[in-house]
């Protein structure tokens, strides 16, 4: 089969270093990768959000499946699109991807269907928004509503922050017109956990369970980014915890979404809080989580993209996927800076030498220079991901490939996967 992959960042490259070990590839090509991707794909210069490019991209180089990696195509609809030009696709259609478009479509269907969430508001109003705040208290919870590259979540630990988010969201509009709405919603306490399972709409698949690491800084400090780091498995998720969460969260919204008219095919991400009461919904994503997705796939077992490929064909419920008993650990690399305004074009250097049988390097913002030399060109640049027969395992190789590397321009949160060696 001929696969292509859409995006470009690390979640793409592990997809693209899981679907090329697949006995079922014969041409493996991503529109429009990274310097990594390189290694395992061949990258052609198509935006991920030029539906026209990638429909003619699949007509040119007779595409058989098409995995689209990013959230932004989905909720534009290029599923769609290649579904309407008779490509077979994985990933939901702009109709199911919603439930990643908007927060407060998604908040409005977990009260809906008694799906467990952080009590919330909706505002298209800032004033309206601010008096509930002020009604509230803090600390509180202010999102923007559509998509913002995982950084449109403020975590107001006062309310004059709170009051705050809500200017910067909407009259600042800091995240652009995913700022138009905003969602203001109780600030949990808990375990944080990334729950995803693989679903062709009535049949649900799950996979591993997985831990991020949101904020900038150690110790969870600092503002909100794409994700600095993750590990699988995640420990707070354990056998009785992942019945609950498919039982209570998952089956409810894969039925939910099916009645309302939505049925959802593709990869549910849940981002839970695991509270003293049971799980709640964070946030629904509708594609694999960055840098959730590099960890995960360095634990499966088998062919991935036949599971892909049977949820898109309403077959899921036929497969099985196992996994490696080890813990994988993703670090995140990131420019000076990030996420606010950082550097482009630095140089990389010592990536290649770090790889081994146990760890992997996975390209989020690179490309190559005329002179062939690795350039930072994004805020996340490395995922540099390691497995170990535990966590503590995993994360002493991971960070001494961390420090084998020589990019002055970069640096890392040094406390991935404390909370799990410290169970």
């Amino acid at each position: 089969m001929r696969i292509l992959v859409v995006g470009s960042g690390g979640r793409e490259h592990a997809l693209c270093w899981a679907i090329a070990a697949s006995p079922l590839v014969t041409e493996l090509f991503c529109a429009p990768g990274n310097a990594g991707i390189a290694r395992e794909a061949t990258c052609v210069p198509v935006s991920a959000d030029d539906q026209e490019g990638i429909l003619a991209l699949c007509r040119d180089r007779a595409i058989d499946f098409v995995v689209v990696g990013p959230e932004a195509p989905l909720v534009a609809g290029l599923v769609d699109r290649l579904n309407g030009a008779g490509i077979k696709a994985f990933g939901p259609t702009a109709a199911a991807a919603v439930l990643e478009g908007s927060k407060a479509y998604t908040k409005d269907f977990c009260a809906r269907h008694s799906i467990p969430t952080a009590a919330y508001g909706r505002f298209t109003d800032a004033e309206a928004a601010k008096t509930y705040i002020r009604t509230q208290g803090a600390p509180i919870v202010v999102k923007a509503d559509g998509l913002a590259a995982g950084k449109g979540v403020i975590m107001a630990e006062t309310v004059e922050q709170a009051l705050d988010a809500v200017d910067a969201i909407m009259a600042d509009r800091a995240f652009g017109e995913a700022g138009a709405e905003v969602v203001v919603e109780e600030w949990m306490i808990g375990e944080e956990a990334s729950f995803f399972a693989l679903t062709d709409g009535e049949a649900i698949l799950p996979l591993a369970g997985a831990q991020d690491h949101k904020r900038v800084g150690d110790g969870d400090t600092g503002p909100n980014t794409g994700g600095m780091g993750a590990y699988s498995p995640a420990p707070v998720v354990d056998d009785a915890m992942s019945k609950r969460i498919l039982d209570e969260i998952i089956a409810p919204t894969v039925a939910g979404m099916a009645a309302e008219g939505r049925t959802f095919r593709g990869v549910l991400f849940a981002g839970l809080m695991i509270t003293e009461t049971g799980p709640k919904l964070i946030e629904y994503n509708v594609r694999f989580g960055d840098p959730e997705c590099q960890a995960l796939m360095l634990r499966v077992k088998g062919d991935f993209l036949s599971a892909l490929i049977a949820t898109a064909d309403g077959q899921i419920g036929h497969f099985q996927l196992r996994w490696h008993d080890e813990t994988a650990l993703c670090v995140v690399m990131a420019a000076n800076g990030y996420p606010g305004t950082y550097e482009k074009n630095t140089v990389v250097a010592g990536v290649d030498s770090v790889e081994t049988d146990d760890v992997v390097v996975f390209h989020a913002g690179t490309a190559r220079g005329t002179d062939g030399d690795l350039l930072a060109t994004g805020g996340r640049v490395l995922g540099v991901t390691a497995v170990g027969k535990d966590a503590e395992e995993a994360r002493r190789r991971a960070y001494a490939a961390v420090d084998a590397i020589d990019w002055p321009g970069g640096f890392c949160r040094r406390d991935i996967g404390a909370r799990a060696i410290g169970r």
